[in-house]
């Protein structure tokens, strides 16, 4: 039965800030869907000594390798070489792959390098999976009890083939085992408060045999909790991940804004839609990073009427009416200027809801009173306007992304604390 894998990416080209390995993300998510946990993940270059030392170290520990890469025709493929010697299968060409080849070239008016004929080269006993998108096929083999796969490297012909071994190879030893995942969003607290109130709720369901696997991601703005099990029937181990889910939804209250998937600017989206609200929003140290997380939303023309970039002084006043005594005597970034802008941008827009931002991004211009990281964000609607002040760390990326977040959450605790 398959329970654990590894993944070794091959490819130089890997481990060059100009090229991504997403096959192993990819190849991660649907071992996970039929229950197979994946330990490991490695990429190593076209090396014959360190990719051999860890395709052996991965037979030792795993009961899946899946290898992905270096099926080419070219000296630097090595992968099937190696798997061969490794496991002492000699390699055999199957003619009937060399004649694929031979006429997927020919029907491009073109003749097969010779190379190419390395790509039909089999060790011996191996399953060949087809490649209806290129030239290098699949290989399954068995040692043992352990399975190994060799997936080409483009993700075009990758992926289907990858389709192919879960359904006919895979699947069928993972013993009906499946892995579920619920994720809950949080944003508003820090890791470490995240953790502090959820560890003595998710700490008692870490044993046993229907234990629920808790981990935690923090990003700028936002901390995600993975709650995972692995079980054989689906319905009672979703009812139990539901519980779970209420049960850390009642310590951290409102600041989740998601247990089903969605971001918070699709969450924020369908709040504006359901309660037929337009909004618009004037940004300043964002630069209208607000806006365009908004927009990236299908149908955002619903509920978005526009974001202004009111970056200079001057744009303040001009576009959105916030007087210069105003911005003289308590500074672009201050309580009183955001609730201004959020004022100006709502009545020149006519909509429900004006939001603004402003704030000092760095790495310069902070001061002692208002130091990098300083930001104010301001919701105006019917009611009392909310205006917030934040202090966000890191590089100005990171300030940006974070003020954003908070601008967007602002909307959702608005409409939210609503009747």
């Amino acid at each position: 039965m398959l329970r654990k894998a590894e993944i070794i990416a091959v490819g130089t080209e890997l481990l060059t800030p100009h090229r991504l390995d997403t096959n192993s993300l990819a190849i991660t998510e649907r071992l996970n869907d039929i229950g197979i946990d994946v330990r490991t993940k490695a990429v190593v270059g076209d090396d014959r000594g360190d990719l051999q030392a860890l395709f052996v170290q991965a037979l030792e520990r795993a009961d899946l390798i899946v290898l992905t890469g270096g099926l080419g025709p070219t000296d630097d493929d090595l992968t099937r070489e190696v798997v061969a010697d490794v496991l002492q299968l000699p390699l055999e060409e199957d003619p009937s792959i060399a004649n694929r080849i031979r006429g997927r070239f020919e029907r491009r008016g073109l003749r097969m390098p010779d190379i190419n004929r390395r790509q039909a080269m089999v060790p011996r006993g191996a399953k060949v999976l087809d490649n209806p998108n290129g030239t290098a096929p699949g290989l399954i083999l068995e040692r043992g009890d352990k399975l190994v796969v060799l997936l080409p490297g483009p993700p075009r012909e990758m992926k289907p083939m990858l389709e192919i071994a879960l359904r006919h190879h895979l699947e069928p030893r993972s013993g009906g085992v499946k892995l579920l995942r619920r994720i809950l969003r949080v944003t508003g607290r820090t890791e470490s408060h995240v953790e502090e109130v959820a560890q003595p709720v998710y700490g008692r369901w870490s044993r046993g045999p229907d234990a629920i696997s808790t981990t935690i991601l923090a990003s700028p703005g936002q901390i995600e909790l993975h709650l995972t099990t692995l079980s054989d029937d689906v319905t009672a181990a979703s009812a139990r991940l539901e519980r779970a889910v209420r049960e850390l939804m009642d310590v951290l209250g409102a600041d989740v804004f998601s247990v089903d998937g969605r971001t918070l600017e699709q969450v924020v989206g369908a709040l504006l839609r359901d309660r037929h609200i337009r909004l618009a929003l004037a940004e300043s140290c964002t630069g209208g990073l607000t806006t365009s997380r908004l927009t990236d939303v299908p149908g955002s023309s619903d509920y978005v009427e526009r974001g202004i970039v009111c970056y200079s002084n001057r744009s303040k006043v001009e576009l959105l009416g916030v007087p210069a005594t105003l911005i003289e005597t308590h500074g672009a970034v201050s309580e009183e200027v955001a609730l201004e802008m959020a004022r100006g941008i709502r009545d020149r827009a006519g909509v429900d809801m004006g939001v603004a931002i402003t704030g000092i991004a760095g790495p310069g211009g902070g001061r002692e009173e208002k130091p990098v990281g300083t930001v104010f964000v301001a919701a105006v609607r019917t009611g009392e306007p909310v205006v917030r002040r934040f202090r966000f760390p890191g590089s100005r990326d990171m300030i940006k992304s974070q003020a954003a977040q908070a601008a967007l959450d602002l909307v959702r605790r608005t409409l939210r604390s609503e009747k």
